[in-house]
């Protein structure tokens, strides 16, 4: 699944544009690289660092979502690893 994608079901992002821009940023990563490109395959157990708002999420993707579903079905798609404020 594309990572933009992948963060419009998660919920991270409202719009996959809106997605889009947030990866050319250049500030998230994946298992510890850095990501500029939208289409990144992001598969299960990948690794993502997100950078949002004054903080930062390092999440585990545990499985990929079908569709974008409620804010409860999509946390149960992810593993929150650590929490930085």
């Amino acid at each position: 699944m594309r990572l933009d994608l992948l963060l419009v079901r998660l919920r991270f992002a409202k719009s996959r544009s809106v997605a889009q821009h947030w990866i050319e940023e250049a500030h998230m990563r994946c298992n510890g690289e850095r990501v500029t490109r939208a289409d990144l395959p992001v598969a299960t157990g990948d690794v993502l660092t997100l950078p949002i708002g004054y903080t930062v999420r390092v999440i585990a993707i545990e499985s990929l979502p079908a569709r974008r579903g409620p804010a409860a079905e999509a946390r149960s798609h992810y593993r929150e690893l650590d929490r930085n404020a």
